[in-house]
């Protein structure tokens, strides 16, 4: 690939010479990162549920291997091209999403995932990468000259997600979506009085979740006074990273994969800590905050409001995801079921993610002024 020649006009040499490959080579460093951390953590999880060592490493490999074709191909499409799959994707992720409420399987008491053969799909994934670039659209064409009600239907949007996610019910990917939602608005040039009251509505909110779904006062609670409830999960993760201390036991080394119930998926992390140290740890941290830092960076000089809006809700919803999974782990705040992109097991998580940064990079390539590449 890098043999290309600038003046190489196919579809692959104009990628290729406008993509961000910076931002690629850190995508491909956390892929590589997830295929180690599979082969580190799964076998024993595997084992334990009485399942073949490989069932989990085969299966992750294969959405790895998907997710950065994934990544690649929807990096070739233009803004509009973006739009229209996102389009697509944020009305079939709706009615999918809708479906797990009726069909859905139940687990942990929530109803967020959808048997299919071999694998369990979880709709509400593609939501967050799909409406904000659907969010994005909507508000950008809502200020063009015209009565387009773009920022009135994108709140309609967002309603109906924020009432499939709370019949799930999905708490924290809730917060998720409203934060990166909210993010977009004060791109937008949100009045700094409207920036108050939402802050105020968001905490309002979240006190009143904490009253109405039992769970997530639990984990307040628990993480509040670690002596109200149940810490084992986390308690043996901060374990992990004291033991795994500055450069690890060693790959396969680790004991805390054999006694956590989610080490390859919501704990990966702490599996990471023990086994590599505190110096894998924050190389991980950093190539995070590089994409999500390199992703605003490219906005700087960017004059369209679609693609401005929408890279900001890509790179948001990226990077919140990796802190909560990272700062759950180190119980710095409370336990949330969310995978860390790219490393942690899940081939919902993982296809959503890559359609996310694929959907970055195609915003993010180098155009002239008014081009669609």
């Amino acid at each position: 690939m890098p043999a290309l020649s600038r003046a190489d006009n196919s579809l692959i040499g104009r990628w290729w010479w406008t993509v961000d490959r910076w931002t690629l080579v850190a995508i491909a460093t956390l892929i590589g990162a997830g295929y180690v951390m599979m082969l580190a953590a799964s076998p024993a999880v595997a084992e334990r549920i009485h399942q073949a060592r490989d069932v989990f490493i085969f299966k992750q490999v294969f959405f790895l291997a998907l997710a950065g074709c994934t990544v690649v191909v929807v990096s070739l499409l233009s803004p509009k091209g973006v739009r229209r799959v996102a389009l697509a994707g944020c009305l079939v992720a709706l009615v999918l999403t809708a479906a797990t409420l009726v069909i859905g399987v139940e687990i942990k008491g929530a109803r967020r995932w959808i048997a299919l053969p071999g694998l369990g799909l979880q709709p509400s994934e593609f939501l967050k990468p799909c409406f904000a670039v659907v969010a994005a659209w909507l508000i950008a064409e809502g200020k063009r000259p015209g009565r387009f009600p773009g920022l009135l239907i994108a709140f309609g949007v967002y309603g109906l997600i924020a009432l499939l996610l709370k019949s799930q019910p999905d708490i924290g990917m809730l917060a998720v979506v409203t934060a990166v939602f909210f993010a977009q608005l004060f791109v937008n040039g949100l009045n700094l009085v409207l920036v108050g009251i939402g802050a105020g509505g968001i905490a309002a909110a979240s006190v009143g979740a904490y009253f109405m779904f039992p769970h997530v006062q639990s984990r307040v609670t628990r993480f509040l006074d670690p002596a109200a409830g149940d810490n084992y999960q986390v308690n043996r993760a901060l374990e992990a990273f004291g033991a795994g201390g500055l450069f690890g036991r060693g790959p396969g080394e680790g004991h805390v994969k054999d006694v956590l119930p989610d080490a390859h998926a919501d704990f990966v992390f702490a599996v990471a800590g023990e086994e590599f140290g505190l110096i894998i740890c924050v190389l991980l941290l950093a190539v995070f905050a590089f994409i999500v830092l390199r992703g605003l960076l490219l906005l700087v000089k960017e004059h369209d409001l679609f693609v401005v809006l929408a890279a900001t809700g890509l790179v948001s919803s990226f990077g919140l995801q990796a802190f909560v999974n990272m700062a759950s782990t180190l119980k710095l705040i409370p336990t949330k079921g969310m995978t860390l992109p790219f490393v942690s097991y899940g081939g919902s998580s993982v296809m959503a993610i890559a359609l996310a940064m694929g959907m970055l990079l195609a915003l993010t390539r180098r155009r002239h002024q008014g081009e669609l590449l």
